[in-house]
């Protein structure tokens, strides 16, 4: 049975949907309240802006669109991500027949990437940027593969296309196209490629994709850029020896963290075929690698140059999600009888997928076994219910996107705006036409007293003219949580026009 399920892309195609299929019915049946980036495309997705903040808005606007259409819910959030990373895999597979020639090392290709945690169990549990990532490099490769084999005008409209969406997915992008570039030099043939007329066709797609946020970071680019530098900001330190240091070991660990599951993967499969394979090559497993080593050389100068001592394994999605097909075309190249090998790694493919659904609905149903809570255990649910019963808002002013976002799940009819966005101030107040909602977190905590208004909010609505009437604080239990684990959440009622 495995057998047939991997032996061409479309077969391959069918377990994928399966599997993708089971993870949104277990999102769905897991309590409705959101993680980080589920929030906050629930918060954004109100609005259809140019740009949102730290992050391209690829993601955002794809999300506002369904949300547009169909409404805000559980399944508009979850359904989107998870056709995303199916189309990952395909694509990935495309890409695969590209570089192989052979369907089913192809097929197997494209299920090997439920080897890298950061595509298969990181991208289910929260991301959703990096998802378009995912998606947006899978199709880049399979563009970039195609344009090399077939450079025809419909694989260069494909490669921009790609190129496009990529740039207003994740920035870190950026460097896919240039490490493509440099891998391809040494290769007289490939070279020329680049100065086909048909790429200025793909540059041209590119920038008509990328040019409403590009004209919107030309005016907001420390905005944009504060997320990112902030975080590498956070894992750095004085200059010196021991600096360089420590963030070129961090960024090998985090590269050894990314590969070492494929790496014990394929290895336990294919055996010594594995190990005496790197020993083979032909020109498409020496383009992957000058890919691969020269996008490595560039995190490496940015973590240098920003003196980091932290570095994240998903910032390398996009130049090492190549790995398996980079592992399957060094053995091809070594002219193994690969049977035997693939053979034991079928199997592998729904154990992994087992093990994904498995940790994504234990570390919710079983936080209380472990004692760590995840975001789905907050009770943000009842805590709407209680509110609700006090009054039925009209606007909700929320904290931060993450209130916002659960607040906009539990009200989907009620407009949720956060301070200073989407505009300066909160002029929706004024016109808001009923009671007015505004909530903030709280603790885990067993009482509802650490459910204090944060400053930030309170100067932020006085500066607006918002005066709180009625403030109170709510504590309910985590789902699955222990005896006396509590959820505290700090809400207050206003009434537009008792203001100044």
């Amino acid at each position: 049975m495995l057998e047939r399920a991997t032996k061409t892309i479309g077969t391959a195609s069918l377990l994928l949907a399966a599997y993708f299929v089971l993870n949104v019915a277990l999102r769905i049946a897991l309590p409705h309240s959101l993680e980080l980036d589920e929030a906050e495309q629930s918060f954004f997705s109100q609005y259809l802006l140019a740009g949102y903040g730290p992050q391209p808005p690829f993601y955002n606007w794809m999300q506002y669109a369904i949300v547009s259409v169909a409404g805000m819910s559980m399944g508009a959030l979850i359904v989107p991500k998870n056709i995303l990373l199916f189309l990952c895999y395909l694509f990935y597979g495309l890409a695969g027949r590209e570089a192989l020639k052979d369907q089913t090392l192809a097929a197997v290709g494209m299920l090997a990437l439920i080897t890298l945690p950061q595509v298969s169990y990181m991208a289910q549990q929260d991301l959703t940027h990096t998802t378009a990532l995912l998606f947006a490099s899978s199709l880049f490769l399979y563009g970039f593969f195609r344009t090399l084999n077939r450079p025809g005008i419909d694989s260069y409209l494909l490669l921009g296309l790609a190129t496009g969406i990529g740039l207003i997915s994740k920035y870190n992008f950026a460097l896919m196209p240039v490490v493509a570039l440099i891998a391809i030099l040494p290769d007289a043939e490939w070279r020329r490629r680049v100065l086909d007329w048909r790429l200025l066709v793909a540059v041209a797609i590119a920038l008509v994709i990328v040019l409403p946020h590009a004209n919107w970071l030309r005016n907001n680019l420390e905005f944009a850029s504060s997320d990112t530098l902030g975080k590498m900001a956070a894992g750095s330190e004085p200059a010196s020896a021991s600096r360089i240091g420590k963030g070129l070991l961090a960024f090998l660990v985090a590269i050894i963290a990314f590969a070492a599951l494929p790496v014990a993967a394929f290895a336990a499969a294919f055996r010594r075929d594995f190990s005496r394979a790197f020993s083979a090559g032909n020109r498409w497993t020496g383009m992957m690698e000058r890919m691969m080593l020269a996008s490595l050389a560039g995190i490496a100068l940015i973590v240098l140059l920003t003196g980091s001592t932290m570095v994240r394994e998903r910032w390398l999605d996009p130049f090492l999600l190549v790995l398996p097909i980079y592992f399957l075309a060094k053995m091809q190249a070594a002219r193994f009888d690969l049977s035997a090998g693939l053979r034991r790694f079928r199997p592998v493919v729904p154990v992994l997928m087992a093990c994904v659904l498995i940790a994504l609905g234990f570390r919710v149903v079983g936080a209380g076994l472990i004692g760590t809570y995840s975001r789905p255990n907050v009770p943000m649910a009842g805590l709407a219910r209680e509110m609700m019963r006090q009054a039925q808002p009209a606007l909700i002013i929320a904290s931060d996107t993450y209130v916002g976002g659960n607040m906009r799940l539990q009200f989907p009819d009620v407009p949720v705006v956060i301070p200073d966005f989407p505009v300066t101030g909160i002029p929706s107040y004024a016109s808001a036409g009923g009671p007015v909602l505004i909530a903030w977190r709280g603790k885990k905590t067993e009482t509802a007293a650490d459910a204090v208004m944060p400053e930030r909010l309170s100067s932020a609505l006085t500066a607006a003219g918002v005066v709180p009437q009625a403030i109170g604080s709510l504590s309910l239990p985590y789902y699955f949580g222990r005896q006396g684990d509590n959820f505290s959440l700090g809400y207050a009622w206003a009434q537009a026009g008792t203001g100044k």
